[in-house]
């Protein structure tokens, strides 16, 4: 790889995106995405963002001040060098794990020099990543935990939009649960994919309760309960597809979901993962392992969407299961609302790098700065 760029300096900013009406989950009521934008600038006049993302500002912080920690690791080096500066970072960082806040603060870097090697080459992260083979991919939407008629109803408008894959957010009582995604298959039609995601929301005796009450629907149920030995548990005996996510944080575990869970899918987080080097890896894997593919992060804006897409659009079409456009969800936008959805589906941007121009003057003058 080139030798000739080198990273000058490192940015962080702060930024709260507000939603046009709260999501509500089993565990969260989000009202609006706290993000950290990232910059990193190069000796080439090549200029890079990335992006994470919190449930909540006060953490956030947090997570910008490791993120500035880690600014002594890639001053100075090739952003094109994605493979030798997330080994320097777990070595770096070996004594905080392998996820959590470590990987976290990463994230945004490691998206950031993504951005910086397509704009340097003038090519699109989809090229990089081998070039598109999914024009033109479905999307989903999540259907905030409300009544059974309400979610029928929020999944009847959205489909006269164009939105036929829904993500149901349930994890409560497992009986109304069962009633939600009764009334959801209910508004929806044969090619309606429907699943109904816990977020570990549920104890092992809900969780079984709920599988059971879904037995025979046309749906998915997703990460019944927090650990993956508890989903095993609730799942056994069961017909229905499993999705995990939460508790697959590495190879290892993705392993463990086909072969112990028996899951047929696994969501990939941005977040969860550090970013997108490590993402594609896992991409590649599950497509090796004839599991369906899930991509997003656990929140965003038109940033970590024009990242998943260029990871959807590289994504063989008959594995991609579900991937979101964020930033249909957002009232605030740091890319002038870029990219964009059409009639339930998505494409990734052709412009270098993410193929997005960032906003920076929205965000005002930078938290934290190191050149």
């Amino acid at each position: 790889m080139s030798n000739t760029v080198r990273i000058t300096a490192l940015h962080t900013r702060l930024a709260r995106i507000p939603l046009p009406r709260p999501l509500k989950t089993s565990i969260h009521e989000i009202a609006d995405v706290c993000c950290l934008l990232v910059s990193l600038e190069t000796d080439a006049g090549v200029t890079g963002e990335g992006y994470g993302f919190c449930f909540n500002a006060q953490r956030l912080g947090a997570i910008a001040q490791f993120t500035e920690s880690l600014a002594p690791l890639v001053i100075g080096r090739d952003p094109h060098d994605v493979e030798a500066l997330w080994a320097d970072f777990l070595r770096g960082c070996n004594f905080y794990g392998q996820s959590g806040v470590s990987i976290l603060a990463y994230n945004p870097i490691d998206i950031a020099c993504w951005d910086i090697r397509g704009k340097a080459l003038n090519l699109p992260v989809s090229a990089l990543l081998g070039g598109v083979i999914n024009e033109r991919f479905p999307i989903y939407e999540a259907v905030p935990l409300a009544a059974p008629e309400e979610m029928g109803e929020f999944i009847k408008e959205r489909r006269a939009a164009g939105i036929n894959r829904f993500q149901l957010k349930v994890g409560n009582n497992p009986f109304d649960d069962i009633a939600r995604v009764r009334a959801s298959v209910e508004a929806g039609d044969a090619h309606t994919i429907i699943v109904a995601d816990s977020n570990g929301g549920w104890s092992l005796a809900s969780a079984k309760l709920a599988v059971q009450g879904m037995a025979g629907l046309p749906v998915y149920v997703e990460q019944p309960c927090r650990s993956t030995t508890d989903c095993i548990l609730a799942h056994r005996g069961s017909s229905l597809p499993l999705v995990l996510d939460e508790s697959i944080v590495n190879h290892d575990e993705v392993y463990r979901a086909k072969y112990e869970a028996n899951a047929v899918s696994i969501n990939l987080k941005f977040g969860k993962l550090g970013g997108l080097t490590n993402l594609v890896k896992a991409r590649d894997l599950l497509q090796d392992l004839n599991l369906a593919v899930s991509v997003e992060d656990m929140w965003g804006g038109d940033i970590i969407t024009a990242a998943t897409s260029h990871i959807a659009a590289t994504t063989r079409p008959e594995s991609l299961l579900m991937t979101p456009f964020f930033n249909d969800w957002t009232d605030g936008h740091l890319a002038d609302y870029s990219p964009r959805s059409s009639q339930g589906h998505g494409s990734a941007p052709t412009g270098p790098g993410l193929g997005i121009q960032v906003n920076l003057d929205k965000l005002g003058e930078p938290l934290f700065s190191v050149n």
